[in-house]
């Protein structure tokens, strides 16, 4: 089974868990740490090294941060650095990317499968609505 963890500035892994157990059910396997205003960057990486010891019976962990360079991402890199596990890092998460990798991770191949299927569902799930063509005539401004 992969671990996932989710991490992120503010209330960030709070927000996408709800989100993700009003979809999925009480998830399980699954880690959230928030990177709240009175946390230091020493207390972020010692609860991100708590969430993945709490995953020890995973083969395997995912975490997804919010912002790519920010201090959750880069804590979450040094996590996968210093593990004793294989641990994949995707910053930019958002709620389609963790709900594929909730669904997915248990008929994935392996971790590296699940980032790239995870990061395409968090792509394609980014679109710019537009209203095409001319307005009505009867538009008054």
């Amino acid at each position: 089974m992969t671990g996932i963890i989710v991490t992120g500035h503010g209330s960030f892994a709070t927000g996408i868990t709800s989100g993700l157990k009003l979809l999925a059910g009480e998830p399980t396997h699954y880690q959230m740490v928030d990177f709240l205003p009175e946390d230091s960057v020493d207390t972020l990486t010692e609860k991100l090294k708590a969430a993945a010891k709490r995953l020890w019976e995973c083969q395997e962990i995912m975490i997804y941060a919010d912002l790519t360079g920010g201090s959750p991402f880069n804590v979450s890199i040094r996590v996968k650095m210093e593990g004793d596990k294989p641990v994949e890092v995707i910053g930019g998460a958002n709620l389609p990317m963790i709900l594929e990798a909730y669904m997915a991770r248990e008929r994935a191949e392996n971790v590296e499968i699940l980032a790239r299927s995870t990061l395409e569902a968090g792509k394609n799930a980014a679109v710019w609505f537009q209203v095409s063509g001319e307005m009505d005539d009867d538009y008054e401004e």
